[in-house]
């Protein structure tokens, strides 16, 4: 069994008081790793580190930040299988999922090389003859980044790359049920790369103790920016908290991610779609598919092989390469998911497929006439379960699409796409995917949510919002002034 220290400064270190936790494994429950209890004074360190890195890192050159991200990328191939085995154990990833975030890593890693040159400024007009104006941008300092254990992989790489190739330094608090796959692995593989000291640091913490460490993270004038992958609640907390000394927030939330069927498809097609983006990672990534909303004409047919292939989908051990459901992260998950199928049966919701446990896996789960005060019909439940809701108009598809509090993303399908281009901008998500499930993601589009699924965009969009855009005014006349 490995123990891991936390990394700050460019090198390990064990938790100033000695402590570690054991970091659980979903599926075997067993003990995966031990890994470092950080203290608030350990996250003071890293901060420092990272705002002693920030000068000499915010210099280099395109090139070079470029350079060691192409380093990373070739670490990850070189050890593509071993992560995903990691993954798979610490974070009950199947094995395919997993192996599928080594390679988006690498790309992204790839294509990130190439944002190092988007941090553009641009000429400015002016009014005031013998003027040249520009506008620049320019580095904010430290970035904090809170990571999440789904996805845990692409998704803890993804606040760390954008902030680095515009001149930031990070520190990286992973998520306590995945310190390694969400962190220290970052650690290890920029480490290896070369990176300089304190450019990117990693803190762990156990699990209930984040508070001190978050504490460090407000409190720290040098940290400009909190940049999270996460919860609303969550995301709500840290934004009242950066308010309050006006750090900058840059959230990525989860969604209640709807899937519009109108009844010009191909039934089959649309019925694989939903499979994948419905029970994709078991239901835990932010983009799986919560609502399929469907036009009346075809609910039975599409249903009655919705649930047949639902029913079908092997699950059992995730690093079994035959597995397509494994186990969800934890039993506090499991129990969430169950209470919130039960809260909608009591409610008058009927159960199609799932229902029910086995273990540490929870059955992918349909639901149908389920009524909008059940909770699941409301917030996002990170487990295996999706609504099926008939509608008779494009127009009652669209209002049931919006009905809900968050934003993330959503997808219509249908042969006519010139009517998939009419009702996309009406629906309100930060993306709208059409003949695609939402769960669908290309490395340079500005991914991000509206309303409740947060604000910020991912790839090369989101350059702007991890530097400062500063006004720089020359004359090369002479002024005159009223007095």
């Amino acid at each position: 069994m490995k123990t891991y220290q936390y990394y700050a400064g460019g090198a390990w270190r064990d938790a100033e008081n000695g402590r570690t936790f054991d970091d659980m494994e979903p599926y075997s429950g067993k003990i995966f790793a031990k890994i470092a209890a950080a203290s608030k004074k350990d996250m003071n360190f890293a901060l420092k580190a990272a705002a002693d890195a920030f000068p000499a890192w915010a210099a280099t050159t395109p090139a070079q930040r470029a350079e060691l991200l192409f380093k990373a990328a070739a670490i990850i191939k070189r050890r593509r299988t071993e992560i995903a085995e990691i993954l798979a154990k610490e974070t009950g990833s199947t094995i395919s999922f997993a192996t599928f975030q080594q390679d988006l890593l690498a790309g992204t890693l790839e294509m990130g090389a190439g944002w190092a040159y988007e941090n553009k400024g641009e000429v400015l007009q002016s009014n005031v003859p013998g003027s040249f104006s520009i506008g620049l941008r320019r580095p904010l300092g430290v970035v904090a980044s809170f990571t999440p254990w789904n996805g845990a992989s692409i998704l803890s790489w993804r606040t760390v790359i954008s902030p680095i190739v515009a001149g930031n330094t990070v520190v990286v608090k992973p998520s306590e049920f995945a310190p390694v796959s969400a962190g220290l692995m970052i650690a290890e593989i920029a480490h290896e790369a070369g990176f300089p000291p304190g450019v990117i640091n990693v803190v762990t913490h156990a699990p209930g103790e984040a508070g001190p460490l978050s504490d460090e993270i407000f409190e720290n004038p040098n940290v400009r920016v909190i940049n999270l992958i996460g919860g609303v609640k969550t995301a709500r907390y840290l934004a009242e908290r950066a308010g309050k000394t006006l750090k900058r927030t840059v959230l990525e939330l989860g969604g209640y991610n709807p899937m519009i069927i109108l009844d010009d498809v191909d039934v089959d097609d649309a019925v694989r779609a939903a499979t994948f983006g419905s029970f994709f990672h078991q239901g835990q990534i932010c983009m799986n598919t919560r609502k399929i909303i469907i036009q009346r004409k075809i609910y039975k047919e599409f249903l009655e092989k919705f649930v047949a292939r639902t029913k079908s989908l092997p699950f059992g051990d995730p690093e079994d390469h035959k597995t397509i459901i494994g186990p969800l992260i934890h039993q506090a998950a499991i129990k969430l998911t169950d209470d919130r199928v039960k809260d909608a049966v009591s409610k008058g919701a009927k159960v199609m497929a799932g229902g029910k446990s086995d273990g540490p896996i929870y059955h992918p789960t349909i639901l149908i006439d389920v009524p909008y005060d059940a909770i699941v019909s409301n917030e996002e439940t990170f487990g295996p379960i999706v609504i099926v809701e008939p509608v008779d108009t494009v127009e009652e598809a669209a209002a049931v699409a919006n009905r809900t509090s968050y934003g993330l993303v959503s997808s219509i399908f249908t042969k006519d796409t010139y009517k998939a281009f009419e009702l996309a901008p009406k629906i309100l998500h930060g993306v709208v995917n059409i003949n695609s499930p939402t769960v669908n993601e290309e490395t340079h589009a500005p991914m991000g949510g509206v309303k409740d699924s947060g604000w910020g965009r991912t790839g090369p969009h989101s350059i702007e919002d991890f530097t400062d855009l500063i006004w720089v005014n020359s004359r090369s006349t002479q002024r005159q002034y009223p007095f």
